[in-house]
């Protein structure tokens, strides 16, 4: 006679007709020197709403940025998102609607895929019961293991500034709120560039010296970013990771070097190939919005030559992240 099988304990499942918007900023990392550990939240956002259903069907409606190429079945990213964050909630998916408004570019460096695990987590943890919902920490902690590092998903989930690092396999983030006249400004080509292929061309080791310059760069930047923006342009110096990948965002790095020439504190967001500028007050983020601008009119010149790009003025994010319930 064999043994009976163990006890397994049956998974809960959300409750079924209900629904959880989350509205999640777009992120730029690294912010120059700051690789893997820096991250800004700024006003482009990304809308996921998430309804439970009855049944076990699996429905799509996605507008905006990309939505032709996604996927509409269970290996879409929010839906496995979901189903990693309801496992580990103790909670098993059964059917869900997914609607989604795409704002943010995919593979250009804002954040897209981190949006879409961020607002995924929180839409998964809002549709269980009460008792075990879990707070932002945690939500930091499983976005961070999915995406890899917390560099986008911690300014995404908290908003503002957010220097984040890891201790073994915990991530941690702090929020810091930069200064009011501090404009970022974003130029986005019409082109693409997979995450993937950009850390592929970063070397496995760097001068001690440009390891050096960074660190002081970066803590440079803490200073200009909360206290004294005058010193934006020295404190995005990279000596890290742009010029390594230069050659795969030719455009783009020329845009940085022209900015950057013209005294403006431009720098590859994320991994590329936008460029954004962290302006000081209106009036500079008036002038470089201009000067990309009319680099359309400008065939000759190396930052737009075969790029077409569109310009935002954008704010910080200050409070990440928002969840609202619709019963």
């Amino acid at each position: 006679m064999t043994s009976p099988l163990p006890h397994q304990p049956l998974l809960k499942t959300p409750l079924s007709g209900t629904a959880a918007t989350v509205r999640v900023p777009g992120t730029s990392a690294n912010l120059g020197p700051g690789f893997d550990s820096l991250g800004l939240a700024v006003s482009l956002y990304d809308t996921l709403t998430i309804t439970t259903l009855a049944g076990p069907e699996l429905e799509f409606e996605l507008s905006g940025e990309g939505v032709a190429e996604l996927p509409r079945d269970a290996s879409h990213l929010v839906v496995k998102t979901l189903d990693i964050a309801w496992a580990r909630l103790g909670y098993s998916r059964v059917g869900v609607r997914v609607t989604a408004n795409n704002v943010l570019p995919h593979g250009r460096g804002l954040g897209s895929s981190a949006s879409a695990i961020v607002a995924a987590i929180m839409a998964a943890n809002a549709l269980v019961a009460p008792e075990d919902q879990q707070d932002k920490a945690w939500v930091l902690q499983l976005a961070s293991e999915l995406e890899g590092h917390p560099d986008n998903v911690a300014p995404a989930i908290f908003g503002a500034v957010a220097v984040s690092w890891q201790e073994g396999a915990e991530f941690a983030s702090a929020k810091l709120t930069p200064s009011n006249v501090v404009v970022p400004v974003v130029a986005i080509p019409d082109v693409e560039l997979k995450t993937e292929r950009a850390r592929g061309m970063l070397p496995a080791t760097v001068p001690h010296a440009d390891a050096a310059a960074n660190s002081g760069r970066a803590a440079l930047l803490m200073h200009a970013l909360t206290n004294d923006p005058s010193l934006l342009l020295a404190g995005t110096r990279d000596y890290l990771h742009q010029d390594y990948r230069a050659e795969a965002m030719p455009a783009s790095a020329a845009l940085v070097e022209l900015l950057r020439g013209d005294g403006h504190a431009a720098f590859i967001s994320g991994a590329g190939p936008t460029v954004m500028v962290l302006a000081n007050g209106g009036a500079e983020a008036e002038i470089i919005v201009g000067r990309i601008t009319n680099l359309r009119n400008d065939n000759e010149n190396s930052a737009s030559n075969g790029v077409s790009w569109r310009v935002f003025r954008l704010e910080v994010d200050l409070e990440g992240a928002k969840v609202e319930m619709h019963p």
